[in-house]
């Protein structure tokens, strides 16, 4: 990863973010201990000193959030370097996470669940604990994605090999949201692979930003890279459906979606028109078109931005940016159609019915009395309905400047500004060229334009397979039979001697190889030797990655003296239980919430009807009524149901309660 002391634009950015989250998370603490006091009080005189504390709390939090938000919008930082006269685009900022130690419950793991030495293991867990630090700073470029996806695939190893599913080896993950500053902590090692996910994006989309828009390659560049964003968090919706942070959820990762394939669009644009805009009537229909698209998918993205509950969440200057680039791109569509009835007139060698053909293309439907023909032979025609659509054109600009004046933050985006005052200039004075008499006899009002474009711009799904990663635990064996989910005896030591050239038992299976048809009376099954047992090793040489062929040699290279011979046996898994964690939010011991993370049934009764399952999260009906802040005691649910089963140490109580 990046030097995390290095004193870049982006660095400084993502430092302000973790002290942000740090004062977020104390000011959090605060307002859940005066609610938990206020509940438990009838001390009118403390409620009162309780209430007023909640009052300066809650103030401070806004405070905290709007300077969040500031982050969020701190655009130039990640623009390219060069000069450029463009409307900025946006990046997401990176999750920050707390440092995690795997050493201890990794090695603890290692000792009681595979029987092996752990001190053996101890520069795997360190190659596993540098690469999750280098991924806190990686570098915006291929090599910062290629080593978040080699982590988010390492963790599916580390998934495989030492979390089981009816248990939690003690590992804890925090990871901070990225709008809300608020951290959420879980053991649950899909917290840690979501949010990686969700920075994989959230690298594309800097990467996107950081490309030079003046150039060809760099606008197909940042094309490819906001379709990769876009990508990856849609497979991040599809994949982990129930996250507990509210800049993963579902209804956010839609918006997030929507926001990035609306900057490829914008960019696809800018790519069209990079050389030169040609004053000719085919080409500016083209062009309408084209920015008319841009316009309508900043608009579904700002009214998807305004719906619940990401509105409560969504950065407000992010909703008025896609306000602003949605009116300013409408306005540019008015105004080349505008330029097209103005600058060019039907001439006695043009082709009509292909003029006509196209202009038709621009509108749904024509005012009433007018015919596209008829304009374009009809000179005043022409004349008024272009003005009606600079008119038109100039409304959207002047709207666009408006809420650019309103918004704080982009008030101090200067290029912003710079781009929305020379396009509204431009149309004025475009209409100030155009005859006057007729300004008070024209009722004509422009029809919207009907949006098309040559360049569909899809999602790219994430190529995971394109990084190739080695298992940093390959020496605990292949992963099919030596995995968390697989129970094991402690390897037995088997003394071989050979009778007459025979063993009294067969090979079979790939790695590791398993006995098979084995004689009960033979030396072998009288030493321990059990039909099913895998090898792990023969004469002290490890055997796990050995095929029937290999270690046939090798016990056949022995001779006639006894081997020594490891194996061990499966043991049968009872059936898993709910699984289920208590999670602590923002390290408070009082305040946390059950997470249900799996179900696996390994028998249900086909008599019986299925249980439905519990979602992820669920809103708790009493706490929603008791609480008004994002965090709240968890309450039982009425005429929920008890296991009958033994319960294991590991799991709790089937009880509904939400992280939020």
């Amino acid at each position: 990863g990046c030097n995390p002391l290095a004193e870049t634009g982006r660095s400084k950015l993502q430092n302000q973010r973790a002290v942000l989250n740090q004062q977020i998370l104390r000011a959090v603490r605060m307002r859940a201990g005066a609610e938990n006091l206020l509940r438990a009080t009838t001390n009118n005189k403390v409620r009162e000193q309780v209430l007023l504390e909640l009052s300066f709390v809650n103030s401070d939090l806004q405070i905290l959030k709007e300077e969040l938000e500031g982050l969020n919008i701190s655009v130039e930082v990640y623009q390219n370097a060069e000069e450029t006269f463009s409307i900025p685009l946006v990046p997401l900022g990176l999750k920050e996470t707390k440092d995690v130690d795997f050493t201890l419950p990794l090695k603890d793991f290692i000792l009681e669940h595979y029987s092996q030495d752990s001190s053996e293991y101890e520069d795997e867990i360190a190659d596993l604990m540098d690469l999750r630090q280098a991924c806190r700073t990686p570098s915006r470029d291929e090599a910062g994605i290629e080593m978040l996806i080699s982590y988010f695939l390492q963790l599916g190893y580390v998934e495989n090999r030492f979390f089981p599913p009816t248990r939690h080896i003690g590992v804890l993950f925090t990871w901070y949201d990225s709008f809300t500053g608020v951290p959420v902590c879980q053991q649950n090692l899909l917290l840690e692979k979501a949010s990686v996910l969700f920075n994989i994006g959230a690298l594309y989309t800097q990467i996107g930003t950081r490309c030079n828009r003046q150039t060809q390659a760099g606008l197909e560049n940042a094309v490819v890279a906001f379709q990769k964003a876009a990508g990856v968090l849609s497979y991040l919706k599809e994949t982990f459906t129930h996250t507990p942070s509210y800049d993963m959820s579902p209804a956010m990762l839609n918006v997030l979606v929507k926001m990035m394939l609306a900057q490829a669009q914008e960019c696809v644009f800018e790519q069209i028109g990079l050389s030169g805009i040609r004053n000719e009537f085919f080409t500016l229909v083209k062009m309408t078109q084209e920015v008319a698209k841009v316009g309508e998918v900043y608009m579904l993205v700002n009214t998807a931005m305004n719906q619940e509950p990401v509105k409560e969440n969504i950065p407000y200057s992010w909703s008025k940016l896609a306000q602003i680039k949605s009116d300013h791109y409408k306005a540019l569509a008015h105004y080349f159609t505008a330029t097209i009835l103005c600058d060019h007139e039907l001439q006695p060698g043009d082709d009509e019915d292909q003029q006509e053909k196209a202009l038709s293309q621009l509108y749904d439907y024509v005012p009433e009395g007018l015919m596209v023909l008829a304009v374009l032979k009809d000179k005043v025609q022409r004349k008024q309905l272009g003005k009606a659509h600079l008119r038109k054109a100039i409304v959207y600009h002047e709207e666009a400047l408006r809420v650019c004046g309103l918004c704080k933050k982009l008030r101090n985006i200067e290029v912003l500004q710079e781009v929305l005052t020379a396009a509204h200039k431009r149309s004025l004075l475009k209409y100030a060229q155009q005859e006057t008499e007729d300004d008070f006899l024209s009722l004509i009002q422009a029809p919207d334009i009907v949006s098309k474009t040559e360049h569909k711009i899809e999602t790219i799904a994430p190529q995971f397979s394109k990084v190739k990663v080695k298992d940093f635990f390959h020496k605990l064996g292949p992963l099919t039979v030596f995995s968390a989910k697989q129970r094991w005896t402690a390897p037995r030591t088997i003394c071989l001697h050979h009778e007459a050239g025979e063993l009294g038992f067969s090979l079979k299976g790939g790695s590791p190889v398993q006995i098979y048809c084995l004689d009960p009376v033979c030396s072998a099954a009288s030493a321990g030797l059990k039909e099913g047992d895998y090898i792990v090793s023969v004469g002290g040489v490890d055997c796990k990655w050995l095929g029937v062929n290999e270690v046939l040699e090798k016990l056949k290279s022995m001779g006639k003296q006894p081997v020594e011979m490891e194996v061990i046996s499966c043991q049968d898994t009872a059936a898993s239980l709910h699984s289920k964690s208590a999670t602590y939010s923002m390290g408070m011991q009082k305040t946390y919430s059950l997470i249900c993370l799996a179900m696996d049934e390994d028998k249900i009764d086909q008599t019986k009807k299925a249980p439905l399952k519990l979602p992820f999260l669920s809103w708790g009906t009493k706490n929603r009524q008791k609480a008004a802040s994002t965090l709240c005691l968890p309450s039982a649910v009425a005429g929920s149901s008890q296991i009958k089963k033994k319960l294991s140490p590991f799991t709790l109580f089937n009880t509904e309660s939400s992280l939020y």
